[in-house]
């Protein structure tokens, strides 16, 4: 048995419990305690179990599951900081908000609240538990949901931007060519709003140009012609920025590996912008 089955059969064992009592404490518990935190990498595969189990348990009509995963992903960073082995609590509530609402038509928008909301934390993981839960969404309704993170890029904030980037960067989704179309729309519009900032040195736009320094490759990968076609354009502002974020993205293994010539012909491009002067 492997890692994820091991914990699908003990959750379940604490979903039945909690089910019946009302009481999360020993299911919060076991999730604390088998979080491998603190550590580099949180248990991923305890909290894929425990989202697939919450909607599942979810999707028999049970709403407290809903409400738990509800309460389980407002625990604040006060309460479970980075590292804490607490923290994998809120996470794998953030997880099954999307799990959850993947399912149900009546808790989407809920969801996609939520999730806005935890965009913001200032704990990296939580972030990241953010996407993961949106890329649930993306998985049974992509246009809807790329029609609501495109509100997000032209209306939110940084953080809300860097969810809907690292949401799309996902190679699942960006199988459908559809998808992976308006995935680089939308990175085209998330960079227009940098262009138009005047707070470049904040740490929220720092947070979002690191995400950025892999996501566009990913999107890239699954559109490679109007992608490059972008990603010359980025190096063709000569702005600073979106040239770091360029760089980043020419080194990954995925662009390497299956495009050499257009890398190249990009990086030959990028030290042409460095040589030529001011205009």
């Amino acid at each position: 048995m492997g890692k994820k089955d091991q914990h699908r059969q003990d959750l379940a064992r604490l979903f039945d419990a909690f089910v019946h009592s009302g009481d999360a404490t020993a299911l919060c518990r076991y999730i604390a305690l088998n979080s491998n935190l603190p550590g580099p990498r949180a248990n991923l595969e305890l909290a894929a179990a425990f989202s697939e189990l919450a909607r599942e348990v979810s999707e028999e009509g049970n709403d407290a599951i809903w409400e738990l995963a509800i309460s389980m992903a407002a625990v604040t960073a006060d309460e479970a900081p980075v590292d804490a082995p607490d923290e994998l609590v809120p996470f794998c509530g953030a997880l099954a908000i999307g799990a959850i609402a993947s399912t149900s038509a009546r808790l989407y928008h809920q969801a996609l609240a939520r999730l806005k909301a935890l965009a913001r934390d200032p704990r990296w993981r939580m972030r990241e538990a953010v996407a993961m839960g949106l890329q649930q969404l993306l998985e049974k309704s992509p246009q809807q949901t790329i029609e609501q993170l495109a509100s997000w890029v032209g209306g939110g904030d940084f953080l809300e931007m860097r969810a809907a980037a690292a949401a799309v960067a996902d190679p699942a989704a960006l199988k459908h060519a559809e998808t992976a179309l308006s995935a680089l729309e939308l990175h085209r519009a998330i960079v227009q709003r940098l262009l138009e900032t005047s707070e470049r040195r904040s740490d929220d736009f720092r947070i979002l140009r690191k995400a950025l320094g892999y996501t566009l490759s990913v999107v890239v990968q699954a559109v490679p012609d109007p992608g490059f076609g972008f990603m010359t354009g980025l190096i063709e502002t000569r702005d600073p920025d979106l040239a770091w974020i360029v760089k980043q993205n020419l080194q990954k293994n995925r662009m390497l590996k299956n495009f050499p010539v257009q890398v190249e012909a990009a990086r030959r491009l990028l030290e042409q912008g460095r040589e030529a002067p001011p205009g």
